[in-house]
C-alpha cells in the first residue's frame, strides 16, 4: 500500500510539471506573438502601467502553477487506472470505428463546454461563489496569456476532474485525447491572450460565429454577466448571454483576412 501510495505522488509530481512546463511555453508563446503584433501589450510605455503589468503576470503564473499541481493529481489516478486497463482508454485504433476518432474528440470538447458554461454562470450568478472560486481569475483585468490557468484552487478542482473521469465512461484513443487537450491549452492561452490571433474576416464569419476567441472572451472579462463559454457560442446563444464581439483586442491586422 505504502509503496503504491509513493508511486502515485511521484505520477503526480511528474504529471504536474509536464502540465506546468506546458502552461508556461504555450503561454510564453502567445504572449511573445501578441507583443509582437501589438507593441505595447505586454510592455506599456508608461512606468506604473507596466509595473502593474509586471506584478499581474507573476501572479497570474503563481497562481497557475498551484493549479498545474491540482489539475495532475485526478490526471494521475486515471493514468494509474489506465496502466491497470480500468479505464475507457485505447492505444488500438482497431479497438473503436474508426468514424470514432473524431466524433470522441467532439464529445469530450462538448462536454467540457456543457460543464464550463453551467459551472463558470453559476460561479458568476451566486456572489459567494464568486468571491471563494472566481474572484482570482477576474483579478487579471485585462487578462494576458499567463491567465488561462490563473484559477483558486476551488476552481481549479471543480474543472480537474472532469476529463479523468470521463476516461473512465467514454471511450478514447490515446492520440485523440492528446488532442483534446492540445485543443483546450490552445484556446484557454490564447483566449486571454489580449489580441485576436485570428483574422477579423474569419471572426465576423461563420467560423466566429460558432467558436469563441479571444474577441469573445474578452468581452467577458469587462461584462461578468455574459459570455460565459469555452469553446463554442452555442450555450451561450440559446440562454441569452452572448454578448457579441470585444473590438478592444482586434488590432489592424486582424482585418487582414
Amino acid at each position: 500500500m505504502a509503496t503504491a501510495t509513493l508511486a502515485l505522488l511521484l505520477l503526480t509530481l511528474q504529471l504536474g510539471l509536464v502540465i506546468a512546463v506546458r502552461y508556461l511555453g504555450v503561454s510564453a508563446l502567445f504572449a511573445w506573438i501578441a507583443a509582437r503584433r501589438r507593441p505595447g501589450t505586454y510592455r506599456p510605455a508608461d512606468p506604473a502601467r507596466r509595473a502593474r503589468l509586471v506584478a499581474q503576470v507573476r501572479r497570474e503564473i503563481g497562481w497557475s502553477l498551484l493549479s498545474a499541481g491540482l489539475y495532475a493529481a485526478p490526471a494521475a489516478l486515471a493514468f494509474a487506472a489506465f496502466a491497470r486497463g480500468g479505464t475507457r482508454l485505447y492505444t488500438d485504433v482497431a479497438a473503436m470505428p474508426l468514424w470514432w476518432l473524431p466524433v470522441s474528440v467532439l464529445v469530450y470538447l462538448f462536454a467540457h463546454d456543457a460543464w464550463f458554461y453551467w459551472s463558470h454562470r453559476a460561479m458568476h450568478h451566486w456572489p459567494a461563489l464568486f468571491r471563494a472560486m472566481h474572484a482570482v481569475h477576474h483579478e487579471s483585468r485585462p487578462p494576458t496569456a499567463f491567465a488561462a490557468m490563473s484559477f483558486h484552487p476551488f476552481e481549479a478542482l471543480s474543472a480537474a476532474w472532469l476529463y479523468p473521469a470521463m476516461v473512465f465512461l467514454v471511450p478514447i484513443h490515446v492520440g485523440a485525447l492528446l488532442v483534446v487537450l492540445l485543443i483546450a491549452t490552445f484556446m484557454a492561452v490564447t483566449n486571454h491572450m489580449g489580441v485576436e490571433l485570428f483574422p477579423r474576416a474569419w471572426v465576423n464569419g461563420r467560423f466566429g460565429r460558432h467558436i469563441i476567441t479571444a474577441s469573445h472572451h474578452d468581452l467577458h472579462h469587462s461584462r461578468y454577466t455574459a459570455n460565459y463559454g469555452l469553446y463554442f457560442r452555442f450555450w451561450d446563444k440559446l440562454f441569452g448571454t452572448d454578448s457579441g464581439l470585444s473590438a478592444r483586442v482586434q488590432p489592424p491586422f486582424a482585418q487582414d483576412g
